[in-house]
């Protein structure tokens, strides 16, 4: 029998800034759609994205993705519910075509350009994707997959496509033929994005009926966790966070004068964090998205943060730590940043406390995944910011700790963070056994394993699956990652439990270095000094990298399956 929660009527409004509502309208819009052509007309003559040193408007983009939808609609056929796939990295072309395809009534399959063929399969496969918005670097493999799938139409873009004359010929032609970046491929009637939109010019969008409960995304969960499987995000889901985020916003705005400003877009607008928080809530906040293609390329990244006043800027640990520790990253005036937003994986505390001390501007740390749209909850970002909690859930959610044994975990006790709330998807595509593990009536059951402060603060333990069992022992990976990063000589840390006869498991650390000099020796005697003897390293690997996805998440299971072929 589950014990009454303790979550269901705490007041965590009490940590909320001044004007930060309980709860918000998930359906304020009828639908995103209706929330974009407001925001287009509200901001038209604002800057909306900015990539390579070009800059389109709010306007622009109206018109241009008006013009999309209307080549969806008239010369490929598409229909209310099609899907549409996106595959690119952050560019002009990736809003143009997102907003363009919800226009035209489709749902939008946002995909990582850095598939493998096989995944590429899969996803296209699975989600039974119609057309394809692709980039020039990738069609081969496209190509080598295409017949295997049910896309019909493919739209081919470069990346100068939308930096105008002459600028977009240079760009194209030094991608392609000096840096050799385009593979060959034969993608016979294949149409360019250009003359999509040349030829959208032509006809008068249709107009659409859409309600909250169609689906807008299919957004398929990252790579840390195994299969991926499409979340099937509705209308009314993402009107929902991004109208907690607007409200999340409205403190720090007041003091910044109402003017957002400039949001740096490092992560892919392809991932939930980066759909939501930056692209879709600029249309609420009026801020211009600065698009990175290419955030590994830091020399590159630096110098457009140099060209802009950023207010604003949202990222994950990995890539605020490496910025950290990139040699001129003091020739970038922080002056103006008010806001900084951290998700996607645990931020460390030794990488949150250098980035206030760079920036003046603490890291505020949120949580959420692929199936809640994204946020689930966020530290203020005006009043208490407690660095190493996700802070407290958002307007209009609960969450609360559950144990193995189906009650309720108690204050300060670990237990599955399960969530619910309008942002909590619809379920996964296709899929209803899948969608019926994790829900619980209106639960969603996270598979992060968290606890819950005397205040509400929740704090991240780890995941479930990435839990390490020593001697009887649960040790939480994150922990053990945050304490060595804190190591002096330590650039980055990964941390995974490998079997041993005598304990079940023991810890195993993974180590890319700062300091050529420091040793294995070094990093024990620090272990020993701030963790329990049975979470302290049994081994250590020094690495050049660490595994990650596209966004920078460290990718554990890789180093577990390593280590598992490296044993057998």
């Amino acid at each position: 029998m589950q014990t009454p929660s303790v979550t269901k009527s705490f007041p965590w409004h009490k940590f909320y800034p001044e004007g930060v509502p309980t709860e918000i309208n998930p359906d304020a819009y009828p639908s995103l759609v209706a929330l974009m052509e407001e925001g287009f007309q509200r901001f038209a003559d604002q800057p909306a994205f900015a990539n390579m040193g070009k800059q389109i408007s709010f306007r622009e983009v109206d018109t241009l993705s008006r013009q999309f939808a209307a080549f969806l609609q008239h010369e490929l056929g598409l229909q209310k519910g099609d899907r549409l796939a996106i595959q690119m990295p952050n560019l002009l072309q990736y809003p143009v075509a997102m907003f363009g395809a919800l226009r035209a009534g489709l749902t939008v399959v946002n995909t990582n350009p850095l598939y493998t063929p096989r995944e590429m399969q899969h996803q296209f496969k699975d989600s039974g994707a119609k057309a394809i918005v692709i980039l020039a670097n990738f069609a081969a493999n496209l190509e080598k997959i295409l017949a295997q799938t049910d896309i019909k139409h493919v739209i081919v873009t470069e990346i100068g496509d939308m930096q105008g004359f002459p600028k977009k010929l240079i760009v194209n032609a030094v991608v392609k033929y000096v840096k050799k970046m385009v593979p060959a491929y034969n993608l016979p009637g294949a149409i360019s994005f250009n003359n999509a939109l040349s030829q959208g010019s032509r006809y008068e969008l249709k107009p659409v009926t859409l309600t909250g409960q169609d689906p807008a995304f299919i957004q398929y969960t990252g790579g840390t966790t195994g299969v991926s499987k499409g979340a099937v995000l509705t209308h009314r889901n993402v009107v929902a966070n991004v109208e907690a985020n607007n409200e999340w916003l409205q403190p720090m705005l007041k003091q910044m004068g109402n003017k957002a400003g400039v949001v740096v877009a490092a992560l892919p607008l392809y991932h939930i964090y980066a759909l939501t928080v930056n692209a879709l809530s600029s249309l609420k906040s009026g801020s211009m998205n600065l698009l990175i293609t290419n955030p590994r390329d830091l020399n590159a990244f630096i110098d457009d943060l140099k060209k802009y006043q950023i207010t604003m800027f949202t990222g994950v640990n990995t890539l605020y730590n490496g910025l950290l520790n990139h040699p001129r990253i003091k020739e970038v005036d922080f002056s103006h940043l008010k806001i900084t937003s951290a998700g996607g994986m645990a931020l460390q505390t030794s990488v949150a406390k250098r980035w206030h001390e760079l920036t003046g501007c603490l890291p505020a740390e949120g949580y959420g995944l692929s199936e809640t749209s994204p946020v689930l909850s966020s530290n203020p970002l005006v009043g208490e910011n407690r660095v190493g909690t996700i802070g407290v859930p958002w307007p209009s959610t609960e969450m609360k700790t559950m144990k193995e044994d189906g009650t309720e975990a108690a204050v300060g006790e670990p237990g599955e963070i399960w969530a619910r709330g309008p942002q909590v998807f619809a379920g996964y595509f296709n899929r209803p056994d899948e969608t019926a593990k994790v829900m619980e009536g209106e639960w969603f059951k996270t598979g992060d394993i968290g606890v819950m402060d005397q205040d509400g603060f929740f704090r991240i333990v780890d995941r479930k699956k990435d839990m390490i069992l020593v001697s009887g022992f649960n040790v939480y990976p994150n922990e053990v990652e945050d304490v060595v990063a804190q190591c002096p000589g330590v650039h980055e840390v990964a941390c995974i439990g490998v079997p041993d006869a005598r304990s079940t498991e023991t810890v195993k650390i993974f180590v890319v270095k700062k300091d050529p000099d420091l040793t294995e020796e070094a990093i024990q005697t620090y272990c020993r000094d701030n963790l329990t003897a049975y979470k302290i390293p049994k081994h250590i690997e020094f690495r050049n990298e660490l595994p990650k996805t596209n966004v920078g998440k460290i990718l554990r299971r890789s180093l577990r399956e390593e280590e598992l072929a490296r044993r057998t």
